[in-house]
């Protein structure tokens, strides 16, 4: 069912993150099994009543160089890492734009930098989407202690109804942790 005119498109916020396992432009599983489930369960073929709000939130390195020790900086070396760390979020976000694109849906993408589950609480606050896709490991209670979990952040404290869709059994990494 299309939708009617003048009627405004639900909007659905995705959070996207990049893969722990092979980086910076891949997604990860999580983040794309949630992409995937919007568009298949949710989206279908009704591309127009539908907009897509992808969020990635870059977390910064504390000294900017990547796990790299460094006594000496310039501040044109933190502008490069700036400019690096923007450049690998645009490209981790063009294959999620790019396949909203091909199929028909209306998308936006930004970046913000922050700890993840922050900002994209704070960013439902300001965008307020109908609804939050976000991935989930599907980590145990021993696993959380120790990461954390986004997903279940996100389900407590978003002002908005919250989807988290657990990875499949079968694309959990040797490591459950990684993604």
């Amino acid at each position: 069912m299309a939708a009617e005119e003048g009627t405004a498109p639900t909007r659905i916020m995705v959070a996207v993150n990049e893969s722990t396992l092979k980086g910076y432009p891949h997604a990860s599983i999580s983040s794309r099994g949630a992409f995937d489930w919007t568009l298949t369960k949710i989206v279908r073929t009704n591309t127009s009543d539908f907009k897509l709000l992808l969020l990635h939130v870059q977390v910064p390195d504390e000294d900017g160089f990547d796990d790299v020790d460094s006594i000496f900086a310039s501040p044109e070396d933190f502008r490069t890492v700036q400019r690096r760390d923007k450049t690998r979020g645009l490209h981790l976000l063009e294959y999620f734009v790019n396949h909203c694109h091909e199929i028909g849906v209306a998308c936006e993408a930004w970046i913000k930098i922050g700890d993840p589950k922050e900002v994209i609480c704070h960013e439902v606050n300001r965008v307020q989407p109908d609804f939050l896709v976000v991935g989930s490991r599907g980590l145990g209670p021993f696993q959380k202690v120790f990461v954390g979990t986004v997903s279940e952040f996100c389900v407590k404290h978003a002002d908005c109804p919250v989807m988290a869709i657990k990875r499949h059994a079968s694309q959990t990494p040797q490591d459950p942790v990684d993604d």
